[in-house]
């Protein structure tokens, strides 16, 4: 009974905190996005409208059991941005046009001639019009900018076509389904571009500044971790919730949105106020640079969860010059995300002599310590680190070795003191005795892999040399960044810098290092 009592209890404190967590999920949901609230009131108020065409007995006369056809337009076709409502209702008003259009030429051809070969022609028009639309949706451009239209056209033609055969007026059929679409379709464009538009263009490029400064994000994160953690995290189930691949993973998961932004954007009219194009192709060849760029980001992380690592003070010996470098790349990629954001060219060259001088400091210093990078032919090999940890190495994995032949000695001398006719294994004892060995090795296998590897003579530099190298594969792919973003900077007709304007931008976020820069205003960039 008290058991019974507790459950009870805990339901009914279930029962009163579920209202204020759906509130609360509510809420977040609308301050995360407030433009996902108006959206909602947007379709609540275009569905009431257009409910009146029921509500209202002259608009029901005038329309009929038709109106329906222009709620389900409404609930179709009105999407969250502009672009992507003037796709659908676009392609769903010409569809059902042209569609329409046809159905009422073919009923013309076959009203001539009875009703025997009107039923033969409507089947046969039904089986051509069908497979021509269906053939044609595979062709690469119809099925990324009309694909939608031509579905509503072969969905049209279908049903007038058919129905046509029962009813009297096709003409009245007709005009009933595309008036009630174009009043759907129409209050949706409308809704869309004038009651606070969101449009898509504006989404592209705001996704493409969230993905560069993340990447920056990464860049910095994953050079800070290396330098400063002792012990690195090696489980990889647990990856996803590492901020730091959460960061790059929008980039690297980017292609079908900026695709199918640019497709939407291409819909859009031009609403800015100098009514530039707006170059969505040259965002999506941005974004194929970004991912590119990711991916180097994506082998600096795995260099983080290596089986081998460089101890910890050979890794402070160049802390401070690989930082430096992150922050560099850092820097160009805010100052980068910047331009963009506010729609002004951006300053190359400052950008690559600072780079420049953080690579010439960390040649610097990885020259100051040769020890670590020569080979047995160093004339003071006695105090080469890579040897002494060589040395440590071969002799853990013996020891673990030792440790694992102990571990399987009792179950070897059990085979070997068991009888035979006990047993009764005497023809099969090679076998076992074999098949004990080749377990053996597969045990054995990696133990021996990993003793050969750390035996290397440059073992511990070797993750530190690929941890490098990849840091400054970033910068060399980071020049083809700077180069995109001056294209899209001239495509776009971004703002030139002015010298009446001064902005301080903070390179390595440090006050003392900062570079006066001239910026236009970007106010009428908008």
């Amino acid at each position: 009974m008290t058991d019974l009592s507790k459950k009870t209890k805990i339901y009914v404190d279930k029962s009163r905190r579920f209202p204020g967590l759906v509130c609360r999920e509510v809420w977040k949901l609308g301050r995360d996005d407030p433009r996902r609230a108006i959206h909602a009131l947007k379709v609540g108020f275009s569905l009431t409208l257009v409910s009146l065409l029921y509500l209202i007995e002259p608009l029901f006369k005038g329309v009929g059991q038709n109106a329906i056809w222009a709620v389900m337009t409404v609930v179709v076709v009105l999407e969250f941005t502009a672009g992507a409502t003037l796709c659908k209702g676009l392609n769903r008003g010409f569809g059902t046009l042209l569609a329409a259009s046809l159905a009422f030429f073919f009923e013309f051809i076959a009203r001539e001639y009875g009703k025997v070969f009107r039923a033969v022609f409507v089947g046969a028009s039904v089986f051509l019009i069908g497979t021509f639309t269906t053939y044609l949706r595979f062709y690469p451009k119809i099925k990324k900018n009309y694909d939608y239209g031509v579905l509503v056209f072969l969905l049209t033609f279908n049903l007038i076509t058919v129905s046509s055969y029962r009813v009297d007026d096709i003409l009245k059929l007709a005009h009933g389904r595309m008036s009630t679409i174009a009043i759907g379709s129409g209050l949706c464009i409308l809704m869309s571009i004038f009651i606070f538009p969101h449009w898509s263009g504006e989404d592209l490029h705001n996704f493409t500044v969230t993905k560069i400064e993340g990447l920056a994000k990464s860049i910095e994160a994953c050079v800070d971790k290396y330098f400063n953690d002792e012990e690195i995290d090696m489980d990889i189930e647990e990856q996803t919730e590492d901020p730091i691949y959460d960061n790059y993973k929008a980039v690297l998961d980017s292609k079908s949105t900026d695709e199918t932004l640019a497709l939407h954007s291409s819909w859009e009219p031009r609403h800015s106020l100098p009514c530039h194009k707006f170059p969505s192709r040259q965002y999506v060849k941005l974004g194929g640079v970004l991912r590119h760029f990711g991916y180097g980001v994506v082998a600096l992380h795995g260099s983080l969860q290596t089986e081998i690592r460089t101890r910890r003070s050979v890794r402070l010996l160049f802390r401070d010059p690989c930082i430096r470098m992150a922050k560099e790349i850092n820097a160009t990629l805010t100052e980068l995300a910047g331009s963009i954001r506010n729609r002004r060219h951006c300053s190359p060259e400052i950008l690559t002599e600072r780079l420049q001088q953080a690579l010439q400091n960390l040649n610097s210093a990885l020259k100051s310590q040769p020890r670590l990078f020569l080979g047995p032919n160093c004339p003071n090999n006695n105090s080469n680190m890579l040897a002494l940890v060589a040395a440590t190495a071969r002799q853990k994995s013996f020891n673990h070795l030792t440790s694992l032949k102990k571990t399987d000695s009792p179950k070897k001398s059990g085979l070997k003191t068991d009888s035979p006719r006990k047993s009764g294994l005497k023809t099969e004892s090679p076998r076992i005795s074999k098949g004990g060995t080749e377990a053996e090795k597969r045990i054995l296998r990696p133990t021996l892999s990993k003793l050969t590897i750390t035996s290397l003579e440059f073992s511990e530099a070797l993750p530190f040399a690929a941890f490098v190298a990849l840091l400054v594969e970033l910068v060399a792919r980071l020049d083809v960044v700077i180069e995109q973003v001056e294209e899209l900077g001239r495509v776009a007709c971004f703002a030139e810098f002015r010298h009446g304007d001064d902005v301080i931008l903070d390179v390595d976020k440090r006050t003392s290092t900062s570079t006066e820069i001239n910026v236009p205003n970007a106010a009428g960039a908008e």
